[in-house]
């Protein structure tokens, strides 16, 4: 069985080879023709599939089949992925970050957000 870190990295390096400036061909592949198109293309996808993602949990709740909810969130991961690879970022970035928050309560985590923006905005 494969790890899921290998799947995010092999995929991560395939969307990675999409990239214009690695000669992704976007007559010949989806994510290259999102690329090519600029953030707008990705980011509007972006959008539609966690609006979708919102939709199958809401079905769901309703006895909806809740393995739509794994498809849709699948969905919204691989454009974020194709997001990360043309600002530069991985799956791993993403990883780290939230191996950094770990322990760490979500309100104290956003309470520290708030503070360093404060001290961003009023050096």
């Amino acid at each position: 069985m494969t790890n899921s870190s290998d799947s995010l990295a092999h995929l991560a390096q395939v969307i990675e080879s999409r990239l214009p400036k690695n000669g992704g061909d976007p007559t010949a592949s989806y994510v290259a023709r999102l690329l090519d198109k600029g953030p707008e293309a990705f980011l509007k996808k972006i959008g539609e599939e966690a609006t979708e993602v919102v939709m199958a949990a809401k079905d769901a709740d309703y006895g909806g089949d809740k393995t739509k909810i794994v498809y849709e969130v699948a969905d919204l991961w691989f454009h974020c992925m194709i997001a990360l690879a043309h600002y530069g970022l991985t799956p791993a970035d993403v990883v780290n970050e939230l191996d950094r928050r770990l322990g760490t309560s979500g309100i104290e985590e956003k309470a520290l957000r708030k503070v360093l923006a404060r001290e961003a905005e009023n050096p």
